[in-house]
């Protein structure tokens, strides 16, 4: 695979140690977030990949059709050629640090599966648990909890209503 791009080296991983294409991944990814977290977010990763892929696609055929052999590029397409060439560095860099995240997310499945003793799953277990707490009426699920008052209520107050 000499020319494969980023992206199809990034599928290639996924499909391997996902054991399935690409394309039932993608609706797993979306069904389900809660069963795989790490598949949604390698699925996320490579969806910015796709969007890369392409940035980096389009830097490459402008600077080809700017630079090909035998056209002189006239003074307004040197800009061009000044501007493409980094953007397609960056893209390129971009590509690559996302293909990293994906083997990251991969090594993290596998040493996740593979260390799967009684304190993996009781942290599982509580995370499955927390996403699924009933929370108070009055209480938006992203606050904490009020807390509570220390010591006796002050008699001089009187009674609360």
């Amino acid at each position: 695979m000499p020319d494969a791009t980023a992206l199809d080296q990034a599928t290639a991983l996924i499909e391997k140690s996902w054991g399935r294409p690409i394309e039932a991944l993608e609706a797993l990814a979306v069904r389900r977030p809660c069963i795989d977290p790490l598949l949604r977010s390698t699925m996320h990763i490579r969806s910015a990949l796709v969007v890369t892929e392409n940035a980096v696609t389009v830097y490459q055929e402008r600077l080809h059709a700017l630079t090909r052999p035998g056209h002189v590029p006239a003074f307004y397409d040197l800009d061009r050629i000044t501007r493409s060439a980094p953007d397609l560095r960056v893209a390129q860099a971009e590509s690559h640090a996302f293909l990293q995240a994906i083997s990251h997310a991969i090594e993290a499945r596998e040493a996740a599966t593979a260390d799967s003793g009684p304190e993996v799953r009781l942290a599982q277990a509580a995370v499955a648990r927390s996403a699924h707490a009933p929370h108070s009426v009055d209480q938006a699920p992203d606050q904490p909890a009020p807390s509570a008052a220390v010591g006796p209520s002050s008699p001089a107050l009187g009674p609360r209503r």
